[in-house]
């Protein structure tokens, strides 16, 4: 739309002035107010030394070379600004539009990317819990916003089933097992705490009997290493589907050693001249990338570290063919994203090829207090328990209420109440009360015809709600853009609170008055589309009753 009032202003300035009209640099923009118009121009200003005439006389030579067919209004304010108000009938025709489809919500990039969203990607040794949460509802939401948007999306979660902590959680598992069964195997400084490994070996014993006591300890701890990282990852599995998550890859560390793509590529950064040895270890040059110090690929004893591995992880994603990597981490991991963006480019892409979005913490509120929590205690509050406490779609929408680089307080009792107050429900209900006027006309035997006679809808308010719905598109657009989705949910809250008040001062069923019937339910079924296309892009359902 505004490339339209632009391509108009260009077309009737042009009439006016012999020169190249936009290479003057004017400004087409959305006014502070709307009582200002829906676009305002400064081009009479910038035209003013060139014609040498007074901005207010341009501005109205303007007006009377301009095509107002697109208008309802166009007016001079300022002593120069042109000010213009979209026609209605504009308008009204983008509702038509949405209702025979959704898709129409949306503006595809011209530039669509092939992307990987790599999110959640806990250690598979031990169940989810609430932080976890909130980087799984801002990684699925930030893949379906930029599915929308135009891209090809990837969903991934890195299994980290290599290193120390799986070792730990095979010992922590054989120990209970020893408990349970008569052995005496002593529980690891490092081990793992939680009631879920007690379960694992309880399994095992179900299984096996005492018989692994009889093992070899290293077959032994094969044995409860594959059996606990299997329990974990389908109990993992199965969290997220409820969550209404679902990824395309499980992607494991482990396969990283197994196919020789680690060593594989420290052979590549070696050809580069990218690490170096000192001091028995091997070094990567990562302050050749404005990194703070050189970072260890191979300790002095030999063994690989975290960060080798996930140079490998990375330089497989891009020759998967990703022309953007989405990295979702928890704020712990702040210091790891420059060496990272340095291990990309020593790799051969730019560093902005890689984004990482920092996850912050989560705290929980419940009646009044904050529930403490502590994971290597195994005291910890599962993401489990707070989808079955609060429902999976709350939990979704309040996690993203808040940016992610913002800490937030996740207010259980809150997201439970069945009140105004309660964002969720507040935004949830705005769908189900359009359901309902539905209901209530079939209750009546009124027929509407829905898409008629929407002419009808002329009122201020009726429009301001048709110009919040035509937003979205925008809205949409920064959240692709800037990887927020918590602007759906501000825009949720803000169009849904249009929609609760027009439906108190309103009549939306006027039985004397068929015509204004068809109109109001028209835009009613036009503000329940959006509120169901945006919800689900957030991942979150759009229920029929409350």
């Amino acid at each position: 739309m505004k490339e339209v009032v632009r391509k108009k202003i260009s077309e009737a300035a042009g009439k006016i002035y012999d020169g190249e009209i936009d290479s003057l640099n004017y400004t087409v923009e959305i006014p502070k107010k709307s009582e200002n118009g829906d676009f305002a121009t400064n081009v009479a200003f910038l035209l003013a030394k060139e014609l040498r005439k007074a901005p207010a006389k341009i501005a109205e030579d303007i007006l009377s070379h301009l095509d107002e067919s697109f208008f309802h209004k166009v007016e001079i304010a300022g002593g120069g600004f042109i000010n213009f108000f979209i026609s209605y009938k504009q308008f009204h025709n983008f509702l038509l539009n949405i209702l025979e489809n959704e898709d129409n919500l949306t503006e595809k990039t011209k530039n669509p990317l092939k992307i990987q969203v790599e999110f959640v990607s806990a250690n598979p040794t031990g169940p989810l819990h609430v932080g976890h949460g909130r980087g799984a509802s801002y990684g699925d939401s930030l893949a379906r916003i930029l599915s929308a948007a135009g891209h090809e999306v990837y969903r991934e979660y890195y299994v980290n089933d290599a290193g120390n902590q799986m070792n730990n959680l095979a010992k922590s598992i054989y120990a209970r097992y020893s408990d349970l069964t008569g052995g005496d195997y002593p529980f690891p400084e490092d081990g793992y705490r939680g009631e879920y490994i007690i379960e694992i070996a309880e399994r095992l014993k179900s299984e096996f009997g005492g018989s692994l006591l009889s093992k070899d300890e290293d077959d032994a701890l094969s044995i409860c290493l594959d059996q606990g990282k299997s329990f974990i990852l389908n109990e993992i599995k199965d969290d997220l589907r409820d969550f209404n998550v679902e990824f395309d890859n499980w992607f494991s560390e482990q396969s990283l050693y197994d196919e020789g793509k680690v060593e594989d590529t420290l052979n590549f950064l070696k050809g580069k001249d990218k690490i170096y040895e000192a001091d028995s270890a091997l070094w990567f040059k990562s302050t050749e990338y404005n990194d703070d110090k050189d970072r260890v690929l191979r300790k002095s004893d030999g063994e690989l570290t975290y960060f080798a591995s996930d140079i490998a992880y990375h330089r497989d994603k891009f020759e998967r063919g990703f022309d953007k990597v989405i990295d979702v981490w928890g704020a712990d991991h702040h210091g790891y994203v420059d060496r990272m963006k340095a291990a990309v480019n020593a790799i051969g892409r730019d560093e902005n090829d890689l984004y990482v979005a920092l996850v912050q913490m989560v705290s929980l509120i419940k009646d009044g207090s904050k529930i403490s929590m502590s994971t290597r205690a195994g005291q910890f509050v599962t993401l489990k328990w707070l989808v079955d406490e609060v429902g999976a779609s709350a939990a979704r929408f309040f996690y993203l209420m808040r940016d992610i680089n913002s800490q937030f307080e996740f207010d259980i009792d809150l997201a439970k109440s069945k009140t105004s107050d309660n964002p969720v429900y507040y935004v949830q209900y705005g769908h189900a009360r359009v359901c309902s006027l539905f209901a209530k006309l079939k209750e009546k035997g009124i027929s509407v015809s829905v898409g008629k006679n929407i002419e009808r809808l002329d009122r201020k308010d009726e429009i301001e709600i048709i110009k919040k719905m035509y937003d979205f598109r925008n809205v949409l657009n920064q959240a692709a853009t800037n990887y927020q989705p918590h602007r759906i949910v501000y825009y949720l809250q803000e169009l849904a609170g249009l929609l609760h008040s027009y439906y108190y001062t309103t009549p939306i069923i006027v039985e004397d008055d068929k015509e204004l019937t068809n109109a109001r339910i028209t835009l009613c079924k036009g503000i329940a589309i959006v509120i169901r296309y945006a919800l689900n892009l957030l991942g979150i359902k759009a229920v029929e009753r409350m």
